[in-house]
This record gives C-alpha cells, sequence and structure tokens, in this order.
C-alpha cells in the first residue's frame, strides 16, 4: 500500500520561490496587493489563474453564476465541478494552485446598489463580464465613484480572429482596456479559448505592470 505523501511547500518556501523567480521589491508588491475580478468566465478564471500563479496576496471574486458544460471549453473550471457556484469551484482550483492565497468570495450578481461594498478594498479592479450593458456599468460605476482606484476592463475577444490583434490600450491614467475593441460574439458566433486567454493573459500582465508601476504610455 502506497504512503500519502503531502507534497505542498510550507508558507516560507512557496514566498522564498517566487521571490527568486519576480524578485524580492517586486514580490513584495504581488503580495500586498488586492485584486477584484467581476465575472468568473473565460476572461476572470484566467486571470484568476495568472495572478494567483504570480503571487498575488488577496483576490475578490465576484460571481453570480454555477459552472455549466458550456463553460469547460475556456473557462478554468473542471468537468466534475459542474452545478458548482463558480465562485466555489474557482477558489477550490486557486488554492490547489496557490495554497497560500487569501480569497474573499461574493456568490452574487454585482450592481450598482452593491459594487461599492464589494469591490471597496481591491486596489485594481477587473471588469471580466460578457454582457455588454455589465461592461458598461461597472466602468461607468468604477471611473464615477472610485477615482482612487485602477480599472482594467476587455473589449473584443471573440472568434478565431488574430491573436495580433489583441492589445492593451491606456484610455485614462486608470483606465486600461485589453482586446481588439471590434470583435462580438453576436456577430463572429464563437468564443475561442485560445483568444479568450490572450485577452485575460492582457488583464492580468496589466495588473502586474501597474501593481510594479510600469505604466503604459
Amino acid at each position: 500500500m502506497w504512503e500519502v505523501v503531502n507534497l505542498i511547500p510550507i508558507k516560507e518556501e512557496w514566498n522564498k520561490a517566487l521571490a527568486e523567480r519576480h524578485g524580492e521589491d517586486v514580490q513584495k508588491k504581488f503580495s500586498s496587493a488586492t485584486v477584484a475580478i467581476c465575472g468568473l468566465g473565460g476572461l476572470g478564471s484566467n486571470i484568476a489563474i495568472s495572478l494567483a500563479r504570480a503571487g498575488i496576496g488577496k483576490l475578490i471574486l465576484v460571481d453570480f453564476d454555477c459552472v455549466d458544460i458550456t463553460n469547460l471549453h475556456r473557462q478554468q473550471y473542471k468537468a466534475n465541478q459542474i452545478g458548482m457556484n463558480k465562485t466555489d469551484a474557482l477558489s477550490e482550483n486557486l488554492k490547489e494552485i496557490a495554497p497560500y492565497i487569501e480569497l474573499e468570495t461574493h456568490t452574487e450578481r454585482i450592481a450598482e446598489e452593491n459594487a461599492s461594498h464589494l469591490l471597496q478594498d481591491a486596489d485594481i479592479i477587473c471588469e471580466a463580464f460578457d454582457n455588454a450593458e455589465a461592461k458598461a456599468m461597472l466602468t461607468n460605476l468604477v471611473l464615477e465613484t472610485m477615482p482612487d482606484k485602477f480599472l482594467v476592463a476587455a473589449s473584443g475577444m471573440a472568434g478565431i480572429g488574430s491573436a495580433n490583434s489583441i492589445q492593451t490600450r491606456k484610455i485614462t491614467k486608470r483606465f486600461y482596456l485589453c482586446g481588439d475593441r471590434t470583435s462580438d460574439v453576436s456577430e463572429e458566433g464563437s468564443l475561442v479559448s485560445s483568444r479568450v486567454m490572450l485577452c485575460a493573459a492582457h488583464q492580468a500582465h496589466t495588473v502586474l505592470r501597474i501593481l510594479t508601476e510600469r505604466f503604459e504610455t
């Protein structure tokens, strides 16, 4: 009979490995940051995975939905998680990847009435919705009522178009927009895993650049 051995590194070993990879000063900025991810679908679940691997200290995860079989081709969930709340399923997966990350979850639909409360502790907010009205609501709300926070949003990642058309643009001092800004799933007819992940990677990387004060021009 095989003995089960827990090979998870202790927290000190974990932090040391991250600091060796990123540098101590950079890693301190990552580990002290709180990032909110609004929407845990193709964009949000991939953003969360990237930030967890980078050693972000705390993620605030907001989504009202459950994992569905139609999500699995582009979202960071497993077949045995179908039916689970996305907040619970993603938390489970993130803890497997980064066992010492702090997670705050809200299984509810974000709206004008609750957004300020849900996002008040975030340094940076990632908009990761697939609904145009929800995107506009959150963007307008953050820009108008949370001027001290950074917003990293997305627009355009549908279809099988060129990967090179996914870009990051600085719209204002604290507002960044990732995507091609043109493709819409209703016109393109599909969301392809690799292109959605590209846009999510742009968003996650923008977060890391903001935290290290490497701002786009």
